[in-house]
């Protein structure tokens, strides 16, 4: 069976698929995992070795598709975190995993026997397969904004993503909303992450309950419960938010935002002060759906299998 590799490279971890290249999406069908893999970035062990990994981890799914499906995989999609520049296939930059300037493109199509290889950025990968197989695909222009341990967002027109003129668009996370407020590691003071990332919320929800392990999970349980100091910070974060998303949609004008991430687990803890917060701001914009994203831990390696199908498509259509 004619297949592909599918790579999602994390800040500790890395998730892998074989996609049937005869079971590609259509019609907002989601493609067919023919087998599934995680594996540690091992980055204690230093950049070089993150590098080794991802080669590795590649080289072990090109065997096992051979030796299961009688070939090679024809093409790989691999989605990375940081500063991508998606064009030349670098890895620019990723301060969790210490690498500058890495041509993961050359590496890993050199390390799979010389087949097209595409690269993405982790967040913007997510964001194709949540616009085309998820919460998106009926929307021609949205904004993908998970919260993690950061904040970031895929700005999606027209069935492809928005990568910018340097790689960086969508960083709506650095956008400015309180200004002269916590510093943030860009260099910045009050950008949206240091408040609404799932992060943010459970540094907030652990000095307020006093506990140094509680995170945004228990602050969304104690909102649901009634917990009136949950309450505050869960309504500071949604506020902070809301400020941030507003000034993506008067940017953007999308159909739909999509959130996704940790925070987003919390379901309508979240999404009901976030939709009335939202909507108490706008004033002439038009008011977009909001939903939460669809597929999950998933996106990122259904998309990375999505950029390797479009790879043989350009192929066949060239």
């Amino acid at each position: 069976m004619r297949h592909v590799i599918a790579l999602d490279v994390g800040g500790t971890g890395m998730k892998a698929a074989l996609v049937g290249v005869d079971t590609a999406p259509s019609g907002g069908t989601p493609p067919v995992l023919l087998y599934e893999a995680r594996r540690p970035t091992g980055r204690e062990r230093g950049p070089e070795a993150v590098v080794e990994a991802i080669l590795g981890f590649a080289a072990e799914l090109r065997e096992l598709g051979t030796a299961r499906y009688g070939a090679p995989a024809a093409a790989a999609g691999v989605a990375v975190p940081g500063i991508v520049d998606e064009r030349s296939g670098t890895a620019v930059y990723a301060a969790n995993l210490g690498w500058r300037d890495v041509p993961m493109r050359a590496l890993l199509s050199e390390r799979l026997g010389g087949v097209p290889v595409a690269l993405g950025h982790d967040v913007r990968t997510g964001g194709l397969a949540e616009g085309r197989i998820g919460a998106g695909r009926d929307a021609d222009r949205f904004l993908f904004v998970p919260l993690g341990t950061g904040i970031a967002g895929a700005i999606g027109i027209g069935g492809r993503i928005e990568s910018g003129a340097h790689g960086s668009a969508g960083e709506i996370g650095h956008i400015v909303v309180r200004p002269g407020g916590r510093e943030c590691g860009c260099g910045q003071r009050g950008c949206l992450e240091t408040l609404a990332s799932a992060a943010a919320v459970g540094r907030d929800w652990a000095a307020a309950c006093g506990d140094p392990q509680a995170n945004a999970a228990d602050a969304a349980r104690a909102v649901a419960s009634g917990d009136a100091r949950a309450h505050t910070v869960w309504q500071r974060a949604v506020d902070a938010l809301a400020d941030g998303l507003v000034t993506g949609l008067t940017l953007l004008d999308p159909q739909t935002l999509i959130i996704g991430g940790g925070l987003a687990e919390a379901g309508d803890t979240l999404f009901t002060p976030l939709r009335e917060a939202v909507r108490r701001r706008v004033t002439f914009q038009r008011l977009p759906s909001i939903v939460p994203a669809a597929l999950g831990d998933a996106a990122g390696c259904l998309g990375a299998g999505l950029l390797a199908w479009d790879l043989l498509s350009t192929e066949v259509t060239a």
